[in-house]
């Protein structure tokens, strides 16, 4: 028997003692709201339940050993989560996703060793949640226009602005803040990144209700909050290559999100299988049309996001601009998709009784269709990406981008739209 071998017997048997078998059918909420509970007690259950996981040496396996990890490899993880995935896992919501899958995969690549110490292992354990502070509210998809500024004082950071589209932000411990420290550079050179306590004194967080009726996406307010160096991630000042890191997980090329869930029977996706059902549409052909046009995408899909994942590892220098295209298929499929969903579910999709309905919850696709061509990153600004640094196609033309920010704010208040 193989080290392999031996580590999947032994998480197996860990597994099948320690952890809630699923039900028949269920795929499992991926998002707290897919369980209609946002509360303060079904997160502390969850919390208990990543440090179960974390304290068996579940939680962090690819992970370097001195933060707490276990420092294997890819295999052993994936060896895991396949024993796992007829169980119950932890499911910290859309804010402990980004917590896990980029906010601490970028502390990891350009924190302190310090700072990791203090918190990587407090993340792991579920006692940490970290929400992203990126966008501010006046500089819309111009990541580097933020305004949003850290001053320093004798050896302390004061922190003023707001932050919007925070996810999760209401229950996390932390935002992973992007500030402007430096008005006299361009404004990709003076920015630097904070990790903030959203229980310091100055800090208010408000939810936002949004179209699909969950208040998910959080704004944020900073009054005079005093931060330190200690929480400071990266180095001062260089922010936008923190940035670039953070947008790379962001953009999550290779992820699986956004493709329907897990399998369910003759290879369709488990939401397709369960709303066919719903409708008693298995024998009429037009739903079987329908359904043979999501199955052929997700599909496509699928061996998109396989492709990527290998161009990514040939050749690291361009992942980030490569994530562009899982990011763009994403933003320019869910639409389509939850549209052929919506075909299929009639009435049943329309209106119901049980908001756990297949009906719903192809509902519920269709008004989060959008999200993805807009979040992170729009589809436009995607294209860009990949036509200026992956296909060489000439740039946009830029007219601020070598100009002290301070000036560019300025210039902006005073432009009258006329071209002398």
């Amino acid at each position: 028997m193989t080290a392999l071998d031996e580590y999947r017997a032994q998480a197996r048997k860990w597994i099948e003692a320690n952890l809630e078998r699923r039900g028949a059918g269920d795929a499992g909420a991926l998002r707290p709201w897919d369980a209609g509970d946002d509360s303060v007690e079904y997160f502390a259950a969850q919390r208990a339940l990543q440090r179960r996981l974390y304290e068996a040496g579940y939680a962090g396996i690819t992970w370097p050993k001195e933060y707490g990890g276990q420092g294997l490899s890819q295999e052993y993880e994936r060896a895991f989560n396949q024993e796992a995935r007829r169980f119950v896992l932890p499911n910290l919501g859309v804010a402990g996703g980004a917590t896990l899958g980029v906010c601490a995969p970028t502390m990891l690549a350009h924190a302190s060793p310090a700072f990791l110490e203090r918190h990587i292992p407090k993340i792991l354990a579920g006692d940490e949640i970290v929400a992203q502070f990126f966008s501010d509210p006046d500089a819309g998809s111009d990541l580097a226009g933020v305004r949003t500024q850290a001053v320093r004082d004798g050896d302390r950071w004061i922190l003023n602005g707001s932050k919007i589209w925070s996810s999760g932000a209401y229950y996390a411990d932390y935002g992973m803040c992007l500030a402007r420290t430096n008005w006299d550079v361009p404004k990709h050179r003076g920015l630097t990144w904070f990790l903030v306590p959203t229980d310091a004194r100055g800090v208010t967080v408000e939810r936002i209700r949004q179209i699909n009726g969950n208040s998910e996406f959080c704004q944020e307010f900073f009054s005079d909050v005093e931060l330190t160096d200690d929480d400071v991630i990266g180095g001062v000042n260089d922010g936008w290559t923190v940035t670039q890191t953070m947008l790379l997980y962001e953009r999550g090329a290779g992820a699986t999100r956004g493709e329907g869930g897990r399998p369910g029977t003759g290879g369709l996706r488990r939401d397709v299988v369960d709303l066919i059902a719903a409708v008693d549409g298995a024998d009429d052909a037009r739903v079987r049309d329908l359904a043979a046009r999501i199955h052929v995408d997700d599909l496509a899909r699928a061996a998109l996001n396989r492709r990527l994942v290998a161009l990514m590892a040939g050749d690291p220098k361009r992942a980030m601009n490569l994530a562009s295209y899982y990011k763009l298929s994403a933003g320019m499929y869910d639409p389509i998709r939850a549209e052929l969903l919506m075909q299929i579910g009639g009435r049943a999709a329309i209106a119901w009784d049980d908001p756990s309905t297949p009906g719903a919850a192809a509902a519920l696709a269709l008004l989060n269709g959008r999200f993805l061509a807009i979040a992170g990153g729009t589809a436009q600004m995607q294209r860009n990406a990949i036509g200026e640094r992956v296909l060489g196609l000439p740039r946009e033309p830029s007219f601020d981008s070598t100009k002290p920010f301070r000036d560019v704010v300025r210039d902006a208040t005073n432009w009258s739209g006329r071209v002398s």
